[in-house]
């Protein structure tokens, strides 16, 4: 890809234009969502739609979480994520929480500088929407010095689409691992009991306090007729406000997706009717051997099935053979996923056996921080 220079060049030195690099935040405009488009009933803490984004949740209501279509006009934004809280928790108790959450490896922040004499500072830039007004809390941490910093932003217009720009300072203290695991996040606070928000609001870089992270923290689930929108996320190094923060960097989906299958891969039968995604062995005359060859992840993922009934073989001949009723066995590396499936019945020992996988139903591999 050609690098775009702006600017004039007077002592020997460039800046190249951030879109011609990608953005530090993948999936920032929420198109990407492997593992469902709506999950209802959400009272624990995980990755449930919207690619990279997690839900940090103790107690603090239940929640609807969805891939929404509500987007901010002539954004560019097809997609947002949603929270909807379905089950009311007015006054919190001291140790419950909900925030959602983006992680970075430490070997993808590494341009921060963070932990030298020439720290970049950050700024966050999104568009959010509330059914409730008020202050909202955003934090960073990095994971492997127990350093935070947290800043306010306000949602000022009920059920209205506004961007908002964070900016947060470098930090001189706590260099950042350069490897694959978690480094560094950010938080979006929604409900803050007593344990994180009874101190001081922590507003420049220390060690973590937890008391002090989300001090002043509106308290979204006091009413079932609270929601919480998100699109448009991007990190932006430098101290920009609404008007000169950098354009979003709209990725195609294919791009994004690619990115996105760094922490979660999947096989999933969404086409109506059986598919046969892999060329399988069969072992025995029950038992079938499949594997899937895969984008390297970020680590050798853990591997789930839906249902393992609704994963059946073809034979030699090329006839659908009973339900496998049995992972007997799954392993991974970065690069593939294997599957040892076993209680089917009537194939033949070395022939070629495809795994076929039922419709609304995966395999999947998961490297997520």
């Amino acid at each position: 890809m050609a690098l775009t220079l702006h600017g004039t060049v007077t002592d020997n030195t460039v800046a190249l234009d951030r879109r011609s690099a990608k953005p530090l935040v993948i999936n920032g405009d929420m198109a990407v969502a492997q593992r469902s488009t709506s999950v209802t009933g959400i009272t624990t803490a995980g990755f449930y739609t919207v690619d990279r984004i997690g839900t940090n949740l103790n107690g603090a209501g239940t929640w609807t979480q969805t891939q929404s279509t509500d987007t901010p006009t002539g954004s560019g934004f097809r997609t947002s994520l949603k929270m909807d809280c379905t089950t009311a928790d007015a006054s919190p108790a001291a140790g419950d929480y909900l925030s959602m959450l983006y992680k970075f490896e430490g070997q993808e922040v590494q341009l921060l500088k963070k932990g030298t004499s020439s720290a970049e500072g950050v700024s966050i830039a999104f568009w959010v929407k509330s059914a409730k007004t008020g202050t909202h809390i955003l934090t960073l941490i990095d994971n492997d010095n127990n350093r935070a910093i947290s800043k306010t932003y306000t949602v000022s217009s009920a059920n209205t689409w506004e961007k908002k720009v964070v900016y947060f300072a470098g930090d001189t203290t706590g260099v950042l691992d350069n490897d694959n695991a978690l480094s560094f996040y950010m938080l979006f606070y929604l409900v803050a009991g007593s344990n994180i928000s009874s101190g001081t609001l922590q507003t420049s870089w220390d060690t973590l306090t937890t008391t002090d992270l989300a001090v002043g923290q509106v308290n979204l689930a006091d009413s079932t007729d609270n929601n919480w929108y998100l699109t448009g996320l991007q990190m932006e190094v430098g101290n920009f406000d609404a008007n000169s923060i950098p354009p979003f960097q709209h990725e195609s989906y294919g791009d994004s997706l690619i990115r996105c299958q760094r922490y979660l891969w999947q096989e999933k039968n969404d086409t109506g009717s059986t598919r046969y995604p892999t060329i399988g062995l069969a072992q025995g005359t029950g038992r079938g051997y499949g594997a899937w060859q895969i984008n390297e992840m970020r680590t050798a993922p853990t591997v789930s099935v839906s249902d393992v009934g609704e994963f059946l073989p073809l034979n030699g001949a090329g006839a659908p053979k009973p339900v496998f009723t049995t992972v007997t066995n799954s392993l991974s590396t970065k690069n593939m996923v294997f599957l040892d499936l076993s209680g089917s019945s009537g194939l033949t020992s070395g022939q070629a056996c495809p795994i076929g996988i039922n419709d609304g139903h995966y395999v999947r591999g998961d490297a997520e921080l």
